[in-house]
């Protein structure tokens, strides 16, 4: 990370001079820039895979294997790297200056609340708050506030269902009924969102206390109607990265059906192989370019025509669907599930080690997930507040019961953490 602070702040500046404006030798600088930054996020990330992949293949030729030591992954360094990717396209593009000052551009880079685990944030969205930024008592409060929601977001929903998940996916599929499969994609259904929009809470709640405030990053992505609604909803930080810096310079939609679809394809399959260096990932990647793809053609207007329930129920098909195959890393594990799931092969009951573990406290969580998929709590909170306009009395009920639902949430979350539950770090992947 240092490494990276360094360079691209010297990059930055270099960029930042006027003879490379638009230049053909500022395109050369830039292009070398994201050279550099890509190449060490692929050496990290992906060496291991490619020599692994690379090894398979000559040994079916006889060729003698290429040695390499275990590539260990930086925590963190797909998030800095995209966004000091960011920093230096955004200046080639004139739309700020370079920063002078090392110590903020390191600041911008290493910002801890959300480095390991999200949103992706622009330099431009913060450059101001880098410099100079008020932290008020309100904005503590309600940065508290968020990161309070998210922890239990992590604690109390993402953690029962991640480990009910890891207790069906670690299972043999002739142990697997149909229904324990279909419980335990939806329970990593749950424990993704939860898991991912907890830890984006928690950093939007943590940066606000500092006196950053970071756009939102999940928008309820499973009430999404289409393929194209859920990526404008699910880590929206990363879609429109990828859409800014990658979509939109391949040429977006401007050259015609073929080359949108080639383009969408593309950008999915690099928005896979971002996620983690395996053949399921860029899969899983492929899967959403392809029904981007078709949801642009006839399908999409089908898709229009169907009563809404339908085309809630085909979306989370698919996004479910998908989330099989980024949770298992290998292609024939994913199909085994897969033939389980639609009733091909399996036990013919659940086994009695689920059948325990659906205890009052699971069953509790997993409809907790279900509801908070949804977007009550901000229909509820529209609620509160047209009472509380009409009756003065009421305000005081609902900060009083705003109050002991976050004491609650923060009390049952930090007690299930000092005591050593189930905590997953789901991050180490990505």
């Amino acid at each position: 990370m240092l490494a990276s602070i360094i360079m691209n702040y010297l990059f930055g500046l270099l960029l930042d001079r006027a003879e490379m404006q638009g230049s053909r030798a500022g395109k050369f600088l830039l292009a070398g820039a994201l050279v550099a930054n890509l190449g060490m996020l692929g050496f990290f990330k992906y060496a291991n895979f490619a020599v692994d992949n690379l090894n398979l293949l000559l040994s079916w030729i006889s060729v003698p294997r290429i040695p390499l030591n275990e590539v260990h992954l930086p925590i963190g360094i797909s998030f800095f790297t995209f966004q000091a990717m960011s920093y230096l396209i955004d200046l080639y593009r004139q739309e700020y200056k370079a920063q002078k000052n090392p110590l903020y551009l390191g600041l911008y880079i290493s910002l801890f609340p959300q480095l390991i685990a999200g949103p992706i944030v622009r330099y431009r969205d913060i450059a101001e708050h880098i410099k100079k930024r008020t932290v008020s008592l309100h904005d503590f409060a309600c940065g508290a506030e968020r990161f309070i929601f998210g922890l239990g977001k992590k604690v109390l929903i993402a953690n029962p269902m991640g480990q009910m998940a890891d207790h069906i996916f670690g299972m043999q599929a002739a142990q697997l009924s149909t229904g324990t499969a279909w419980l335990g994609v939806i329970c990593y259904t749950l424990q993704i969102y939860f898991d991912f929009s907890g830890y984006s809470e928690m950093a939007i709640g943590l940066g606000r206390m500092f006196g950053f405030h970071f756009l939102e990053n999940f928008n309820y992505p499973y009430i999404s109607r289409s393929i194209r609604e859920f990526w404008r909803r699910w880590h929206i930080s990363l879609s429109t990265w990828f859409r800014d810096y990658l979509y939109i310079p391949l040429g977006g939609n401007r050259h015609g059906n073929q080359r949108t679809a080639l383009n969408l394809l593309l950008v999915f399959l690099f928005c896979g192989l971002w996620h983690g260096a395996s053949w399921n990932f860029i899969l899983w990647g492929l899967m959403y370019g392809f029904f981007l793809v078709v949801e642009r053609g006839k399908w999409g207007r089908i898709l229009t025509g169907i009563h809404p329930l339908g085309q809630h129920c085909y979306t989370l098909l698919v996004v479910i669907n998908g989330w099989v195959f980024f949770r298992l890393e290998q292609l024939a594990e994913a199909g085994s599930y897969f033939s389980v799931m639609y009733g091909f092969a399996g036990a013919e009951r659940m086994h009695p080690r689920i059948s325990m573990e659906c205890n009052a406290l699971f069953l509790s969580s997993l409809v907790a997930g279900i509801l908070l998929s949804l977007p009550l709590y901000p229909w509820l909170r529209g609620q509160w507040r047209i009472r509380t306009r009409e009756h003065a009395p009421a305000a005081v009920f609902v900060q009083s019961a705003k109050l002991v639902l976050i004491s609650t949430i923060l009390l049952f979350s930090a007690g299930l953490i000092s005591v050593g539950a189930y905590n997953p770090f789901i991050y180490f992947r990505f």
